[in-house]
C-alpha cells in the first residue's frame, strides 16, 4: 500500500502510526538534510513528544542545498512527508510510521525558498546534519575555513547564497533587518563541539561579508553543542523490501537499531520543544557525552571496518563475529581508547563499551562495513588521531591504532585481500589510492598528509610503528598483523 496520509488508517496493525492530529501540527523547525539519520532520530522523538499532546507548534520542515535533495522532496511530498522507520531488533522487527514533519522547502540553487522560511518568525531553530565533511574546517587550522572556493562563491554573492551557511546568514541578516528575534543553530552531526563547529562556519561566513552583522551573530545567536547516536545503515532494495513485507510501499524507508541517545545543551533563547519528556538529556557537560560516543562509537567503527573490509566481511556484525576483528577491537578499545574517556552519570567507558560491542554485533542491522569505511579522509582525524594524541602525551601504547591506520592505507589501495576491487569510498578516494601506493614503498607518504595526521610523521612513537605494521600487511596479510599485535603485551 503506498504511503500515504488518507493510507494510514489501513495499514497492518502492527505498524505504529502518528498518534495525533497531524492536521493540528504547526511549523517551528527547519531541518536542513533530510537523510536517514534525522529521520531516525531528530524526527522520531518530535514524533514521540507528539503523540504525549505536547508542543505541536514545533513541526519540523525539511530542506536542502543540494540537487539530490530536490529528489528526496520529491519522494516524501508524494507520501505526505511521512516517513517509514523500521526498527533492527534481534527480538523481533518493529515498524513505525513518522508523522513530526509537515512541510519540505522546494530546494532552490540560489536557496530562496530556504532563507524566506528560515526569516519567518514561525521558526525558532534551525537544525543540521550536513555530515561531518560538511562545515568548511581547515585541516591545516581545525577552525572554519573562509578560503574554500564554495565559501567564497557565496561571498561573492550573499543575497544567493549556495551552501547552507550563506543562507543561515541571509536569513539572520533578514531577520535582524525585520526586528525579529534570531533562530537557534543547532548541529546533529558527529562532530566534536559541534554547536562550537557551526558558530565559527555561521559567523566566520558573516565576517566576510559584514562585520557588523557577524558581531551581532556572534552576541545573540544560540549555538547549544549536542550528541546523537543511533546506528542507520544506507537504504537499499533490502530495506524497501523489509518496508514491503511489512505492506508498505516507500521508496524511501530507514532502518535503525533501537537504541538511540540525544545529549543537548539548553541553549535555546526562542523556546524549544519538551524533548527530555521523551528521553533528549539537558546537560551543561556535553564534551563527556560527546567523548564516549565519538572515540568509543565512531572510532571503534573504524577499528572493525578497515580489517573486516580487507578480510571479506560484508557487513558489520560478521566483522565483530570474526575471532581476530573482534579481539582487535576489544584490545584496542580497553587499552588505547578507553584511558582517555571519563563516565557519564549513565554508563561508565567500560559499560559503554560492553553496549557498543552488543550494538555491533546485531545481525538485524546489516550495516556494511564498506557504509563504515566511508569518508575515512574526514572521519580519522575526528575519531581515530585525538586517541592517538592523548596517548602519545601520556605515555601509553598506540600500537593498535598506528595499526589500524596501517589497514586503512592497505583499504585505500583499491582493492581487499582476495583481488575484489573497491570502488570509491571517499570524496579525495583518488589522492588516497595515490598516496597508498606511495606509502608501500615509502610508509610516511601515507602519515605525510597533514590534513589527517598533523605532525604524527615526525612522532617516531606512532610513525615507527605504523611503518611496521604497513611492512608486515604487505608482506604477511591482514590476519598476520592481527595475530602479532594481539600477541603483544
Amino acid at each position: 500500500m503506498k504511503l500515504a496520509a488518507d493510507t494510514l488508517g489501513n495499514l497492518s496493525p502492527e505498524i505504529v502510526v502518528p498518534g495525533y492530529d497531524r492536521a493540528a501540527l504547526s511549523h517551528g523547525i527547519v531541518h536542513v538534510g533530510l537523510g536517514n539519520f534525522h529521520r531516525a532520530h531528530q524526527a522520531v522523538y518530535l514524533d514521540d513528544l507528539f503523540a504525549k499532546g505536547l508542543d505541536h507548534d514545533w513541526a519540523l520542515t525539511g530542506a536542502g542545498v543540494r540537487a539530490p535533495d530536490g529528489a528526496m522532496r520529491q519522494m516524501l511530498k508524494e507520501q505526505d512527508f511521512l516517513s517509514t522507520v523500521i526498527e533492527l531488533d534481534p527480538a523481533g522487527t518493529r515498524a513505525r510510521v513518522i508523522g513530526a514533519m509537515i512541510d519540505f522547502i522546494e530546494v532552490d540553487a540560489d536557496n530562496g525558498p530556504l532563507i524566506d522560511r528560515m526569516t519567518d518568525e514561525a521558526t525558532r531553530i534551525v537544525s543540521l546534519t550536513v555530515t561531518e565533511g560538511g562545515y568548511f574546517v581547515s585541516a591545516d587550522t581545525g577552525t572554519f575555513d573562509p578560503s574554500h572556493p564554495d565559501i567564497v562563491a557565496d561571498a561573492a554573492r550573499p543575497e544567493a547564497p549556495h551552501t547552507v551557511f550563506g543562507a543561515i546568514v541571509a536569513a539572520l541578516k533578514a531577520r535582524r533587518a525585520a526586528g525579529l528575534a534570531p533562530f537557534t543553530v543547532m548541529s546533529c552531526d558527529n562532530l566534536p563541539g559541534n554547536g562550537d563547529v557551526t558558530r565559527d562556519a555561521v559567523v566566520g561566513f558573516a565576517q566576510l561579508i559584514d562585520l557588523d552583522l557577524a558581531d551581532w551573530i556572534e552576541g545573540q545567536v544560540a549555538f547549544p553543542n549536542g550528541m546523537v547516536d543511533r546506528i542507520t545503515p544506507a537504504t537499499g532494495e533490502g530495506e524497501r523490501a523489509l518496508a514491503a513485507r511489512f505492506g508498505l510501499d516507500d521508496p524511501v524507508p530507514v532502518t535503525c537499531e533501537p537504541f538511540r541517545q540525544w545529549v543537548l545543551e539548553d541553549k535555546f533563547p526562542l523556546g524549544r520543544p519538551r524533548l527530555e519528556e521523551v528521553g533528549v538529556t539537558f546537560t551543561d557537560d556535553v564534551h563527556a557525552y560527546e567523548r564516549m560516543k565519538i572515540r568509543i562509537l565512531n572510532g571503534g567503527h573504524a577499528v572493525i571496518a578497515y580489517p573486516g573490509a580487507l578480510l571479506g566481511c560484508e557487513l558489520a556484525h560478521d566483522a565483530m563475529a570474526h575471532p581476530l576483528v573482534h579481539a582487535f577491537f576489544r584490545k584496542v578499545e580497553a587499552e588505547e581508547i578507553l584511558p582517555h574517556v571519563h563516565a557519564v552519570p549513565e554508563f561508565t567507558p567500560e559499560q559503554y563499551l560492553e553496549l557498543i560491542d552488543a550494538r555491533f554485533s546485531n545481525p538485524a542491522i546489516k550495516d556494511t562495513t564498506r557504509r563504515l569505511c566511508l569518508d575515512g579522509s574526514n572521519r580519522q582525524p575526528k575519531f581515530i588521531v585525538p586517541s592517538v594524541r592523548d596517548g602519545l602525551a601520556a605515555g601509553i601504547s598506540v600500537d593498535g591504532l598506528a595499526l589500524l591506520s596501517a589497514l586503512w592505507c592497505r583499504y585505500c589501495i583499491g582493492h581487499i585481500e582476495d583481488g575484489t576491487a573497491v570502488a570509491p569510498n571517499d570524496p579525495s578516494w583518488e589522492r588516497l589510492t595515490a598516496t597508498a601506493a606511495r606509502a608501500k614503498d615509502t610508509p610516511m607518504a601515507w602519515l605525510e598528509m597533514r590534513d589527517v595526521y598533523g605532525d604524527l610523521a615526525q612522532v617516531p612513537a606512532f610513525a615507527g610503528r605504523f611503518a611496521d605494521w604497513l611492512g608486515l600487511i604487505w608482506a604477511q596479510g591482514t590476519e598476520a598483523a592481527l595475530n602479532a599485535y594481539l600477541k603483544e603485551q
